[in-house]
């Protein structure tokens, strides 16, 4: 078990449809993390951009893209993660991958597919949430749209980190400040996002915004908007047990039901 977990996440443009290209351009700047990390966080659809042409996309989990992430970890000796376009018994997923360094593969459906550009009428919903332990850490991966909905990202698991890799567009990117710091707050979890930057090809444009949080929702380590960069943030275990015991707002949690 680790008093502390440190994770690089990439804040970066995406080469539309394109994972040869894309999967060459983060290697590069995985390459360039000269400091160790234990997570390395990429982009949502980080292989070819929010794009609806899963048909023409899609790979499968022994596919190039999840064989490269795979590399990447044990190169770095770091979970890699972020999330791509799979098919899978004849089906479509927005899949985030979180890659351990032995090759092992921790994989989950986005839960919310974003019906205003289309996305439920092409990739199926998952329905299982996920949370790994890794290296003494428990991390829940969730993507995008996901960020919306607090019943699904409730702490009902007692995680320590809340991830999300998006896609999310600049005209709605107020949203994505405030319900990250609320993610955080109300889980007393670390929260940290990170969203591409650039303009695709249906001319959506995307700020970025990335940032970690703590669990009084106090930013830590934020991107400067519209720039290609890679942050490092150190995440310490004895932040989230003395404020959960301080405070023990967990406690009184509701109880949900999911349908």
């Amino acid at each position: 078990m680790q008093d502390q977990l440190k994770i690089a996440y990439l804040q970066s443009d995406l080469i539309w449809e394109d994972p040869k290209q894309n999967r060459k351009h983060f290697k590069q700047k995985i390459e360039d993390i000269t400091k160790p990390v234990d997570v390395i966080l990429l982009p949502e659809m980080f292989t070819t951009g929010f794009t609806m042409n899963a048909k023409d996309n899609a790979e499968t989990m022994a596919g190039k893209s999840v064989e490269w992430m795979q590399k990447m970890a044990n190169n770095k000796n770091a979970a890699v993660v972020g999330s791509l376009i799979i098919e899978e018994n004849n089906a479509f997923y927005n899949r985030l991958c979180f890659v351990e360094p032995d090759g092992t593969i921790h994989k989950y459906d986005k839960r919310h597919t974003f019906s205003l550009a289309g996305e439920d009428k092409v990739f199926s919903a998952g329905s299982d949430k996920l949370v790994i332990d890794f290296r003494g850490w428990k991390i829940c991966p969730l993507i995008c749209y996901d960020l919306r909905f607090p019943v699904w990202s409730r702490n009902i698991e007692d995680y320590d980190l809340l991830l999300y890799v998006a896609n999310w567009p600049k005209p709605r990117i107020q949203a994505w400040d405030a319900l990250l710091k609320a993610r955080a707050i109300e889980n007393m979890t670390y929260c940290i996002g990170v969203n591409r930057i650039g303009v695709d090809e249906k001319e959506n444009e995307y700020c970025g915004h990335s940032a970690a949080y703590d669990v009084l929702g106090n930013v830590m380590l934020p991107i400067k908007p519209n720039k290609d960069l890679t942050e490092i943030v150190t995440l310490e275990r004895s932040h989230i047990t003395f404020y959960r015991n301080k405070l023990r707002f967990l406690n009184d949690k509701d109880r949900f039901t999911l349908e």
